[in-house]
């Protein structure tokens, strides 16, 4: 009963980080990129895009 209050918090950050992580996988598998795709400036574009001709 003494932790009662840390407990809470910890289940609570527990499912925001699960539900961050379930939304990351969900975007994914649907082909949405995760840096904003603002290519023009960013130096890695095509390690992470590659050559798409």
């Amino acid at each position: 009963m003494e932790y009662l209050g840390t407990v809470a918090v910890i289940i609570v950050l527990a499912a925001i980080v699960i539900g961050i992580i379930m939304s990351i996988v969900k975007d994914k598998k649907k082909g949405k990129k995760s840096c904003g795709c603002n290519c023009g400036c960013c130096p890695n574009s095509s390690a992470c895009h590659g050559n798409k001709k």
